[in-house]
């Protein structure tokens, strides 16, 4: 491990989200190739002569290419720790809380 590196930690190398001579290369072959199926669906989809249905479609299809999905995340608890757990406060705290703000109100 090279001094300073912490464990698991990599060094070097191609940063992240740069492309790879394959991937630069293949997306050159695409491209002087003429339309891609991306630029088709987008087309097809924009055109007011096909039924909506038709251009819906398109639309469903395209769109992974164009709007990327959430994804889901688990809130955890310090340091990675169990997830976070919430609870719905009891009717006793509830009416305690209740009575506190009430009293407090009154005061002011």
């Amino acid at each position: 491990m090279p001094a300073g590196a912490k464990p698991g930690e990599r060094r070097g190398g191609r940063a992240k989200g740069v492309k790879n001579h394959a991937s630069i290369a293949r997306e050159a072959a695409v491209k002087a190739s003429g339309i891609t199926p991306l630029e088709f669906l987008l087309a097809d989809m924009r055109n007011p002569k096909l039924k909506r249905s038709e251009r819906r479609q398109c639309a469903r299809d395209a769109a992974p290419y164009v709007h990327p999905k959430l994804a889901a995340i688990e809130h955890t608890g310090k340091e990675g720790g169990a997830p976070i757990k919430v609870e719905m406060p009891t009717d006793d705290r509830l009416k305690a809380a209740l009575a506190l703000l009430l009293a407090k109100g009154s005061s002011e």
